[in-house]
Formats: C-alpha cells, sequence, structure tokens
C-alpha cells in the first residue's frame, strides 16, 4: 500500500498537497497550520527522509535571498503600519476617494503599489483598499480580491519584477519587446476585474471635478514614500548592481528604509507610538507564512530523491500522456505557478523546459508567440495559488478564508488565460 502511494503521479501528490493546504485553512482558519500541513504532506509523500526535509528546509531558509525577503516582509508592515499611525494613509485614500469614485479607488491604490515589486505587497495596499470602504459596506471577500487581483496588473510586462526579468533572459527576447508582447495581457486583466469585481464595489462617493493643482500635488506628496521606495529600487539596481548581485531583494529594502526614515521626518511619530506598531502580532504572523510558503517552494522547485527535478518528473508524466506540446507549454507554467505561489519561481521552474519544447534557434513569431502563452498561464497559475504570499497576507488582513477568495477569481483568470492564447494564436500569425 505504501509502493502505491509512494509511486502515484507526481502530479497527484502535488495537487493533494495543495488541497490539504486549502481544505485546513477552511477547517482550522489558520493559514500558517494549513501551508505547513500541505508541505509536509508534499514533502514525505515525495520521498524525503527526515533528515533531507530538514536539511532542504534550513538550506531555503538560510538562503542569502530568503532572509531578504523575510525582512523585506518586515519592513513592508512596519512602513505600512507607519504610514497608518501617521494618519498619511488615510489622507491619501481621502485624496484619492475625492477625486475618483470608490470603486476606482480601490483599484487605483493597489495598482500604484503594484508598481513596486515587493514580496507580499498586498499586506501594504490592503489597509489603503479597506479605507475606501469608509462605512464597511463591503464584503470584506470582495475587498479581498480586489487587493489581491490590482496589486498584480502590472506583473506581465513591468521589468522591475524579477519573474518578468528572468523570462526575458531565458527567451533571449529583449526586454522592449517582451514588455510590448504582454502589456495587451494588462488591460484584459484591468478589463476582466472591472466587470466581475469593481462593478460589485458600487460608485458610492461622487467623485470631486473641482480638483485643484493644489490638491493633486498633496497627493504627490501623499504618495512620495512609493516614489522614493520606486526611485530608490530604480536607481540603485542600475547604478549600483553590486546591491542586486549580493541578493535580488536589497535594492528594495534599502529604498523601504529610506522611506521609513523620510516619513518620520516629514510625519514624526513617538517612541509610544513606535512601540504600539512593534506590539502587533502581524509581524510575527506574516513572517512565519512567508517563511513556511518558501519552504513548500523548496520542494516543488527543488529535485526528488533519486536527482530529478519534480518539475522535470512532471513534464515527463505529462509528455507520456501523449499531451500535445502545445498544450504543455500551457500546462506547465500554469502547475507550475500553482505550485509555487511565486513568478520567479514560476518561471525558473517552467521556462527552461518550455523553451527546450521550441528546438534549437525557433522563429521569432514561434519564440514570441510560445513566451506570451507560457508566461501568460504561469502568472494565472500563481494568482490562483493557495500559496501566494500576496493572497495569504492579504486574507490575513481581511480575516476571510482562501478558498472564498480564490472562487471569485476563476472567472477573470479564464477571460485572462483565453486572451493569453488568442494574443499568442494571433503572434504566431503575423509575426
Amino acid at each position: 500500500m505504501i509502493d502505491l502511494l509512494l509511486n502515484l503521479p507526481e502530479m497527484v501528490k502535488i495537487l493533494v498537497s495543495l488541497a490539504s493546504i486549502i481544505i485546513i485553512n477552511k477547517i482550522l482558519k489558520n493559514q500558517i497550520i494549513g501551508v505547513l500541513t500541505g508541505t509536509v504532506i508534499l514533502a514525505f509523500w515525495c520521498g524525503h527522509s527526515l533528515n533531507s526535509i530538514l536539511s532542504i528546509s534550513w538550506e531555503r531558509l538560510s538562503d542569502r535571498d530568503n532572509l531578504f525577503l523575510l525582512i523585506v516582509v518586515f519592513i513592508i508592515i512596519v512602513l505600512s503600519s507607519q504610514m497608518k499611525s501617521t494618519g498619511m494613509m488615510r489622507d491619501l485614500v481621502q485624496s484619492i476617494t475625492r477625486k475618483f469614485s470608490r470603486n476606482k479607488a480601490m483599484a487605483i491604490l493597489p495598482a500604484v503599489i503594484g508598481l513596486l515589486p515587493m514580496p507580499g505587497g498586498a499586506m501594504f495596499s490592503a489597509p489603503m483598499v479597506d479605507s475606501c470602504d469608509a462605512d464597511d459596506s463591503l464584503d470584506p471577500v470582495l475587498k479581498t480580491r480586489i487587493n489581491y487581483w490590482f496589486r498584480h496588473v502590472w506583473e506581465y510586462w513591468w521589468p522591475l519584477y524579477p519573474g518578468v526579468l528572468l523570462a526575458i533572459d531565458i527567451s533571449g527576447l529583449s526586454v522592449p519587446t517582451f514588455m510590448l508582447l504582454l502589456f495587451p495581457i494588462t488591460i484584459v486583466s484591468i478589463t476582466a476585474a472591472w466587470f466581475f469585481l469593481l462593478r460589485k464595489a458600487g460608485k458610492d462617493q461622487v467623485p470631486d471635478k473641482n480638483e485643484t493643482e493644489k490638491e493633486e500635488s498633496h497627493i504627490l506628496f501623499l504618495v512620495s514614500p512609493v516614489i522614493i521606495v520606486m526611485g530608490s529600487y530604480a536607481v540603485l539596481g542600475s547604478l549600483i548592481p553590486a546591491l542586486s548581485n549580493y541578493t535580488r531583494y536589497l535594492p528594495i529594502a534599502i529604498g523601504i528604509l529610506i522611506s521609513i526614515i523620510y516619513l518620520q521626518i516629514v510625519r514624526p511619530l513617538s517612541i509610544v507610538e513606535w512601540r504600539e506598531i512593534f506590539r502587533s502580532k502581524t509581524f510575527v504572523n506574516m513572517v512565519v507564512l512567508v517563511a513556511l510558503i518558501r519552504i513548500y517552494g523548496a520542494f516543488i522547485e527543488g529535485r526528488l530523491p533519486d536527482g530529478t527535478l519534480l518539475m522535470e518528473a512532471l513534464r515527463g508524466e505529462l509528455a507520456a500522456a501523449g499531451i500535445p506540446a502545445f498544450l504543455l507549454i500551457m500546462l506547465i507554467p500554469f502547475i507550475s505557478g500553482v505550485s509555487t505561489g511565486i513568478a520567479i519561481g514560476t518561471v525558473g521552474a517552467a521556462f527552461p523546459i518550455v523553451i527546450s519544447l521550441l528546438g534549437p534557434d525557433p522563429d521569432f513569431a514561434l519564440l514570441a508567440s510560445t513566451t506570451t502563452l507560457a508566461y501568460t498561464f504561469g502568472h494565472m497559475g500563481q494568482i490562483l495559488s493557495p500559496v501566494h504570499v500576496c493572497l495569504l497576507v492579504s486574507n490575513e488582513y481581511f480575516n476571510v478564508g482562501l478558498g472564498q477568495s480564490l472562487r471569485g477569481l476563476i472567472k477573470p483568470a479564464i477571460i485572462v488565460l483565453a486572451a493569453g492564447f488568442l494574443l499568442s494564436r494571433l503572434y504566431l500569425g503575423i509575426l
């Protein structure tokens, strides 16, 4: 019986581990226990010994990139709490909602934050989206979905994202070409979310059409912490590449720290107020949750006990089932996305396999079509992943269930996937 279970397809093991995360979360209302359970199931079921599991987990936890990822998550919460305590977040939301209707404001705020490649950035925008609902009349599940979806509308092509840069590197396409190929998907993503999500939020406030230049400059001041992070990231990453070489999260970490210092200068908090910020349980919960997600990712992205990469074994299973190449180009990135819940993990696991299916020196039209199809399906896979950091931290903030938040994203996701497929067919025919 045990041998039978161990010899089941890798696809079954991955899907059961993901399902266990959702089920445990629904029963216990605890995402940390859910992710931990899913990780243990996957690790043991794939044949890893206890020593191997502990070794892989420690290797991932002690990895420099992972340590800085946890630091970034921690200081994101600090900056978000600081903006809330100083009243800057409240003022920003009020200014945006005076200029735009409620549903537009709820989309704009996470989209602005989405220009920053911050891991767990949905935690930063969640309080802003929540503040747009001044009378607390909207379902928290809807607010979670809006916050999460619009946080990622630029990630198809925005070159500050590590996943985009890795896809560009593996595909061999130029940065401008990749951006042009994938930009239409962002338009489709926004349109689909408007139809399935934002319309339910209602307009509520009537925008003030008499905004003065002074008021608009005030909005610029209120988003200045975000601008500082974005500017610091871009400048440091380009002028001092050694920072990114040390760890890809160092430039963004420095940018966030600069923003925290700047905000303390322009809107200082007292020691008592800072003490209240650091007393929050959010810090520990979020950092532990992200750490567990990355450990789960280590088993998805890593090797089986026999030395085979798990994703390579999955590709072999799908190919042995007689699945055509164009379906593999969709399925492998999508499954990788659902399994890892992070763009760079999705691209790193799936793109080498997908590009290898094209053979040596593929023509430009085939490469453009394949890249568009694979990246769209991979990205949407990670958006629907129960181990996506932004989804989990957004759920944690709004206190909603994992299954609840994911169900409402299926329809807009189908629209985006269909658009990616049609766009790839179009590129194949005209390029």
